[in-house]
């Protein structure tokens, strides 16, 4: 489905290999015995965020999110990106803090689309699907072609989707400045699923497993909550694990951008059309805000807060 992206180099040519990540000392979480699986990341600057608004808030998304973050957007197309009929306008937005794929649907959005919260690059995506379904992800939607490559639409444990998708002509995209954060929220029942699913599928490592949380950082400031902080090639994840008792807009956000001024770049966001929907707290050595952009999109901004 990231269809909007015609840039290439080189081939990556990435022979990637090695055991599943072991769970850091004093992690709630033990080993499964799950037998490895191959590693089919490339890199966290080939994942994005799936994004979708109207048509006729496109324009007005990509000129606030660049204007806000940097970066350049790829040449807008018209295409069918799902495996049943459909058109949309698609275009990859690519800032030094995280990169975008932008979906203005003209025709109704096939089901199960639109709830996919990201799309990662695989090295091979039939190796890809083979893995995370012996990881334990169901596969919502098969692979199918699209007009730059092939796709697929998984789901992990807990409810998360992400798309899967390879590309004929490989690209090549410098590394971010800062990752980004995917930000996934699940429930006490299938955190450790989830967890022990994605690290295996990955190669990735739990960094942190905090029980107790502040629960500012989810909009309840006298209550805690589980956090728990996964790093691996396909980047960063902040799993919040809560009962699901949310205030808006606390869940709407799908990515977490590392700046190095928050001050600085809310103040560029609110001069372009977002709204702040959470002014800045601190919380876990970091500076953080809440905002939503033009069309809709809900995310999370912060920065580090220094010693």
């Amino acid at each position: 489905m990231r269809i909007a992206s015609r840039w290439s180099a080189s081939l990556f040519g990435l022979a990637l290999s090695g055991a599943v990540a072991l769970l850091p000392a004093g992690t709630a979480l033990a080993r499964t015995g799950t037998p490895a699986t191959p590693m089919v990341a490339v890199g966290a600057q080939y994942d994005t965020t799936h994004v979708y608004v109207a048509p006729g808030d496109v324009d007005r998304f990509v000129q606030s999110f660049l204007a806000t973050f940097g970066g350049r957007s790829t040449k807008q197309v018209v295409a069918t990106v799902t495996p049943t009929p459909s058109s949309t306008t698609s275009q990859l937005l690519q800032t030094p803090v995280g990169t975008v794929s932008l979906f203005g649907f003209k025709t109704p959005i096939p089901f199960p689309f639109g709830a996919e919260r990201t799309g990662y690059l695989v090295t091979n995506l039939d190796t890809a699907i083979a893995a995370a379904r012996a990881s334990g992800a169901d596969v919502l939607v098969s692979i199918f072609p699209d007009p730059i490559g092939r796709d697929a639409v998984i789901q992990w444990p807990g409810g998360v989707n992400m798309q899967l998708y390879w590309h004929t002509t490989p690209p090549s995209y410098a590394p971010f400045q800062t990752i980004p954060e995917n930000r996934v929220y699940v429930s006490p029942d299938r955190a450790d699923a989830f967890v022990r699913s994605f690290v295996t599928f990955s190669h990735g490592k739990v960094v942190s497993d905090v029980a107790k949380a502040p629960g500012v950082e989810i909009g309840r400031p006298n209550d805690t909550y589980r956090r728990i902080r996964i790093e691996s090639t396909f980047g960063k994840m902040t799993v919040h694990v809560t009962d699901g008792h949310l205030p808006y807009p606390y869940g709407h956000e799908l990515t977490g951008y590392e700046v190095g001024d928050l001050g600085a770049t809310l103040d560029k966001a609110k001069a372009n059309g977002v709204q702040v929907l959470v002014p800045s707290f601190r919380s876990d050595g970091r500076d953080s805000a809440i905002v939503q952009f033009p069309g809709g999109y809900v995310a999370e901004i912060h920065a580090n807060a220094g010693p």
